[in-house]
């Protein structure tokens, strides 16, 4: 795999063998920083279920000041950490070792807000879809200009609201889907 545009553009970063990981393809991460445009530099993103962290990745070489990733599989927060590090990357990212749902909760007690939230589950975990999307839709972590953005497989079908989160757009490529929500106002 490699980085898609900007700063570390074409630079490659690695991946788990195995079936551990479901990484989301080069092309489907290219779908997803087109429809997003350049408005993301200078914003922050939070990559759950961030798995090798490509998405996160992606962000910050195309300008995202601050990404968190959040990922409990501790082989997978290894694999973050030596990609990285191999890109250099010191600064402008946090990654939390916890299940999605503990760290979504904790960012909100500790205040956190993002521009940009990235869900992508396991694809046979459909649950965690919908209890993420539920805890940020009652949550501080995202207010009304946020993008909250979820890949699931084309067989899946999500709700068109969570809490205050309302369905704004759906966009398939191959057998993988992005959801795209917003927050209602206030």
């Amino acid at each position: 795999m490699r980085i898609i545009a900007g700063t570390f553009r074409g630079l490659q970063i690695r991946n788990l063998k195995g079936g551990h990981l479901r990484p989301t393809s080069e092309q489907l991460r290219e779908t997803l920083f087109d429809v997003l445009g350049p408005e993301i530099a200078g914003s922050t993103f939070l990559d759950t279920y961030a798995g090798s962290g490509a998405v996160g990745l992606e962000a910050l070489s195309r300008g995202v000041t601050q990404v968190v990733f959040v990922e409990h599989h501790r082989p997978a927060v290894e694999l973050i950490r030596k990609n990285l590090a191999a890109l250099k990357i010191e600064s402008g990212f946090r990654l939390m070792t916890c299940q999605v749902l503990s760290g979504l909760e904790r960012l909100d007690e500790e205040g956190a807000r993002f521009d940009y939230v990235f869900l992508d589950p396991p694809y046979d975990e459909i649950r965690e879809y919908h209890h993420a999307l539920r805890q940020l839709g009652r949550s501080k972590l995202v207010s009304v200009g946020s993008l909250i953005i979820a890949e699931h497989s084309r067989h899946v079908v999500l709700e068109e609201h969570y809490a205050s989160l309302a369905r704004a757009r759906l966009v398939r490529h191959g057998d993988a889907q992005l959801a795209f929500y917003r927050p209602a106002a206030a």
